[in-house]
């Protein structure tokens, strides 16, 4: 349908440069008339109404030519939009709730969800209304010049045929470089979110001179294959321009020559001034759709590289719906199996029953974080099945996340706990505030009516565990993941967080990964990895 509709608004399009053309031609065509005969071209009422037609012709050629690029950009706009609105949708539960093949950057994240979709729609919108043109523009343009030279027309398509081969080159290797550029963009977003995320540490170690090195040799990269790229869009418009100016000047040559009875060879047909001014206004018709087909043909390699980066993130299971909640009857984890960039993960099985109490241990980088996450179910199992105690798979709803780095959003602090439970009353959130001990940041900063922004500004590490553990209580959930809850905790802080956990094991099922030998102690037993 859509194609339809970029045909009829390409055919109202070229319908009124036919009649500009053809209105151009007979207005000279009437001044050579009066130039030949000697005659001056006066004012009166009978030349006014010679010229009136030409002029209607002029008129309305130039307004059908313009409500078709109204039209097309019209339907372009809307097509593209819903378009790209289709693939958000598809796609942002997707990485933010679905299972993923492996961890993904925060950057690396924003630039799939957001750069991608958006040059898929830059494709959509500029590209596509062109594409159909391009290939049938010039063939309709060279019909409609037969009638008045066929031999010019035949001089467009003789050209026209080096034209296709070279763009195809061109085109060969505009993809490759946009395949490229698009990722040295994606390791880039990622590179730099991360840094910046990161930024006290890296100060606090005196890193910034080997980060900074990073950051430059990526920014160089992106930077050298951007140069590809441009310099490949040059090529293809260099290609275009040299065939579209060959050919106007043949045209030009063979009418200029023929009119004049300089052909140096017999004129193989009676070309008129008419006829001739005609097939010179249409000349720049014969390529105006490859010359719009090349100004959008970035685009078009950028939203074909942008599909294929996307295209295993589509692939992967999107989330759950949502269930009504059954008893949880415990946790059972048998092969369980992953295959990630510098993490492997031998076959671990173990079970958990309704209340239990259980430390996941191991050194750093051993894949305690990317277990609880494969159990959560963000990450895809390479082998292995995790389910409850009757072999069903987990519903998302019975599990409450509790991460090193919980998600702040900008706000107040009653917006960021109430996450988890969006009908909570503030006697609630409070209460699981207060639980976890965030009781001395509330009486010093505000109350829940403390601001902060997505980076936590101004709380430390071991106050944004709190907010997660504090979420994971509200949620009530029946099966807590909680990731190292008394890392950057003094003393006495752990062991209240401790103490905690301990009490809530007698509601719920724990599974917490952590270095601390005290809550390994406090757990009812450890699994090692």
């Amino acid at each position: 349908m859509t194609r339809i509709k970029y045909l009829g608004c390409w055919l109202l399009d070229l319908a009124g440069a036919a009649l500009f053309s053809f209105g151009i031609a007979l207005a000279v065509a009437t001044f050579a008339r009066h130039a030949l005969a000697h005659t001056p071209f006066a004012p009166s009422r009978a030349d006014a109404f010679e010229l009136l037609g030409p002029a209607a012709m002029i008129v309305g050629g130039a307004l059908l030519r313009a409500l078709g690029t109204y039209a097309v950009d019209r339907v372009a706009v809307i097509d593209a939009q819903a378009a790209a609105g289709t693939l958000r949708a598809s796609l942002w539960p997707r990485l933010l709730g679905g299972v993923l093949p492996a961890p993904l950057a925060s950057g690396t994240s924003a630039t799939l969800a957001i750069d991608h979709v958006g040059a898929i729609e830059n494709r959509d919108l500029r590209f596509q209304p062109v594409r159909m043109a391009a290939g049938i523009g010039p063939l309709v343009v060279a019909l409609l010049v037969a009638p008045a030279s066929w031999v010019a027309s035949a001089i467009m398509l003789g050209t026209l045929v080096f034209f296709v081969v070279g763009m195809i080159l061109a085109g060969t290797a505009a993809r490759r470089a946009s395949d490229r550029q698009l990722a040295a963009l994606a390791a880039l977003s990622g590179l730099f979110v991360d840094r910046v995320t990161h930024l006290p540490l890296i100060r606090h170690f005196g890193a910034e001179q080997r980060l900074s090195k990073q950051v430059r040799q990526a920014t160089g990269e992106v930077a050298a294959r951007t140069v590809t790229v441009l310099r490949a869009a040059f090529l293809s418009s260099a290609v275009l321009e040299f065939f579209s100016a060959l050919a106007i000047a043949l045209v030009a040559v063979y009418c200029g020559f023929s009119l004049l009875g300089l052909l140096p060879f017999p004129a193989p047909e009676h070309l008129t001034l008419e006829r001739a001014f005609f097939v010179l206004t249409m000349a720049p018709e014969f390529y105006l759709p490859m010359r719009r087909l090349a100004a959008a043909y970035h685009e078009k390699q950028l939203g074909e590289a942008a599909e294929a980066a996307l295209a295993p993130w589509e692939e992967t299971p999107a989330p759950p719906v949502q269930m009504p909640e059954a008893t949880f009857t415990g946790l059972v984890v048998e092969g369980l199996r992953l295959d990630l960039p510098g993490v492997a993960i031998a076959p671990l099985g173990f079970t958990l029953a309704p209340h239990d109490f259980v430390a996941l241990t191991g050194p750093t980088g051993s894949g305690k974080t990317s277990t609880l996450a494969a159990i959560a179910g963000q990450l895809a199992l390479a082998q292995g099945s995790v389910t409850d105690a009757q072999g069903q798979p987990l519903a998302p709803g019975a599990i409450a996340w509790a991460a090193q780095r919980p998600l702040l959003l900008t706000g107040t602090l009653r917006r960021n706990l109430a996450l988890a439970a969006p009908d909570a009353d503030e006697a609630a959130i409070l209460a699981a505030a207060q639980r976890v001990g965030l009781g001395p940041l509330l009486d010093a900063r505000g109350e829940l009516d403390l601001h902060l922004d997505h980076a936590g500004s101004g709380l430390s590490g071991g106050e944004r565990r709190r907010i997660g553990l504090a979420r994971a209580i509200l949620s009530a959930r029946p099966l807590m993941l909680c990731d190292e809850p008394t890392a950057d905790l003094d003393a006495d802080s752990a062991a209240a967080i401790t103490a905690l956990l301990a009490e809530l094991a007698q509601e719920r099922c724990l599974l917490v990964a952590t270095h601390d030998a005290a809550l390994v102690a406090a757990a009812n037993r450890e699994i090692a990895l």
